[in-house]
C-alpha cells in the first residue's frame, strides 16, 4: 500500500542530513519535497577519504557527546532519540552493510561513499528532488512561500537541511542568529617555517595548548601543521583569536642521559632517530644550533638540555587555519532558537533545522555525519507529532 501523503512539506539541502530526513519521514507516511540545486548526496563522496565513515562505535552518550567542541549540551537529548545503533540499524535497513576499524570508525563493508549515497538515494526513490536553488523562504498563510530560481511553492512545513552558509541570510531573514562561522577541523599555518619537513608525520606526539592537553599524530606540511591531533585542536580553537601557541612533546617519557650513554660512539642526529623522525632530528638539531655529527659522549649537560627541551616542549606558533582547508566549519543557526526534542525553531512554529547548518561540530571519526543522521531523525519524528 503507497503511503498517504499527510502534508505538504519541504526539505532545503539534498545532502546527508536532508535525504536522510527524507528517508525517515518517507518511513513515517510523508512524502516530501527535497531542493537541492547541486547533485544530491554529492557532499557525502568524500567523506573519509571517499570510503565513507559513516559513524563512530561509541554507545555511551556521555563519551560520545564529549567529540563535539559545539553542541555537546543540545546533543544529550538528540542522541538519547537517535545514536550509533540507530545509526547502524538505519545503514543496514538500506543495505549498506557496516563494520568497525580498531579505532572505532564505523564504515560501509564495500568502503564506498558511491555505495553508501547510492543506497541512500534507492531509499528515498519516489521521492521528488528539484533541482532547483532556493533564494528566499517567507511565512505566508500559516505555512512558508519558498521561491527558487524556477518558481514559488506553497508549503506547511519546512526543514532546513543545507550544510554551507549560502542559506544563512534566508535564516536571518526568518528572525534567526546564525553564529558566525569559523574553519574548525582544518590544517594550521605557523610562524615557524616546516617546508623541509613536508609529508613528514609522527605518531602519538603530545600536545599542551590553551591549558588543555592531547596526544595525537601530526604531519608537518609546506604551509604549517596537519594531521589528527592538529585537526582536534584547530576544532577546539576554531573561535579563538590567533596568534596562539601549541607546546609538542615528540619523545614522551624518556631518560634522555641514559640514551646518550647508551650510544656514546653514535652521532646524535642517529641517536635522536631511533625516537623520531631523522628529518626532524636535524630540523631541531639546526634549530637547537647543535652538530648533527657530535657522538654520545661528546654531549654535555647543556647540550644535552638543550636539545631535550626542544624535544619535549618544542613551541610552535599557529598564525591562521590554511585558507580553504577546512574539513568542516564551526557557526550556524544558534542553538537556544531550536528544541532539542523536536528540531523545531522556538521562534516560528513548523520550522525545522537538522545537519550542519547548526552550530554544532564534531571533530574527524564520523561525529559530523553522526549529527547529520540524529538530527534528520529527530526533524522527521518532530513533524510527526506537529501533525
Amino acid at each position: 500500500m503507497v503511503p498517504e501523503l499527510k502534508s505538504k512539506i519541504a526539505i532545503i539541502g539534498g545532502g546527508p542530513a536532508g535525504c536522510s530526513c527524507a528517508y525517515f519521514l518517507k518511513q513515517k507516511g510523508f512524502s516530501p519535497a527535497i531542493f537541492e540545486k547541486n547533485s544530491p548526496l554529492k557532499t557525502l563522496l568524500p567523506t573519509g577519504g571517499g570510503r565513507c565513515n559513516l559513524a563512530h562505535f561509541e554507545f555511551d552518550i556521555k563519551e560520545l557527546v564529549q567529540n563535539y567542541p559545539r553542541g555537546e549540551k543540545f546533543l544529550y537529548s538528540v542522541f538519547s532519540q537517535f545514536a550509533t545503533a540507530e545509526t547502524i540499524e538505519f545503514f543496514e535497513n538500506i543495505g549498506v552493510k557496516t563494520y568497525t576499524q580498531e579505532d572505532m570508525r564505523v564504515f560501509p563493508v564495500s568502503d564506498s561513499a558511491a555505495d553508501v549515497r547510492r543506497c541512500m538515494l534507492n531509499s528515498i526513490s519516489g521521492i521528488k528532488i528539484n533541482n532547483e536553488n532556493v533564494i528566499s523562504i517567507k511565512t505566508c498563510n500559516g505555512g512558508f512561500e519558498v521561491k527558487t530560481d524556477k518558481g514559488a511553492y506553497f508549503f506547511e512545513k519546512i526543514v532546513l537541511a543545507i550544510g554551507g552558509h549560502s542559506v544563512f541570510n534566508i535564516i536571518k531573514m526568518l528572525g534567526h542568529t546564525i553564529i558566525p562561522p569559523h574553519p574548525a577541523l582544518t590544517a594550521l599555518e605557523t610562524k615557524e617555517s616546516f617546508s623541509n619537513l613536508s609529508g613528514v608525520s609522527i605518531k602519538s606526539v603530545k600536545a599542551t595548548f590553551n591549558k588543555k592537553i592531547l596526544t595525537g599524530d601530526i604531519l608537518f606540511t609546506h604551509k604549517g601543521i596537519s594531521g589528527p591531533l592538529v585537526y582536534k585542536i584547530s576544532s577546539i580553537m576554531a573561535k579563538e583569536k590567533f596568534p596562539y601557541e601549541i607546546i609538542f612533546d615528540f619523545v614522551g617519557d624518556i631518560n634522555f642521559q641514559n640514551v646518550l650513554n647508551n650510544n656514546s660512539q653514535k652521532v646524535v642526529k642517529n641517536i635522536l632517530s631511533d625516537f623520531i623522525p631523522k628529518s626532524l632530528a636535524k630540523h631541531i638539531l639546526l634549530k637547537a644550533q647543535i652538530n648533527e655529527n657530535l657522538k654520545g659522549h661528546q654531549i654535555n649537560g647543556e647540550i644535552r638540555d638543550k636539545i631535550y627541551r626542544y624535544l619535549k616542549n618544542y613551541p610552535i606558533e599557529v598564525m591562521a587555519p590554511v585558507k580553504d582547508g577546512e574539513v568542516v566549519t564551526c557557526g550556524g543557526v544558534a542553538l537556544d532558537e531550536v528544541n532539542p526534542k523536536t528540531m523545531e525553531s522556538k521562534i516560528i512554529k513548523n520550522l525545522f533545522f537538522c545537519g550542519e547548518i547548526l552550530d554544532i561540530d564534531g571533530f574527524c571519526g564520523g561525529f559530523n555525519l553522526q549529527n547529520c543522521w540524529s538530527t534528520a531523525f529527530v526533524a522527521a519524528k518532530g513533524i510527526e507529532k506537529s501533525i
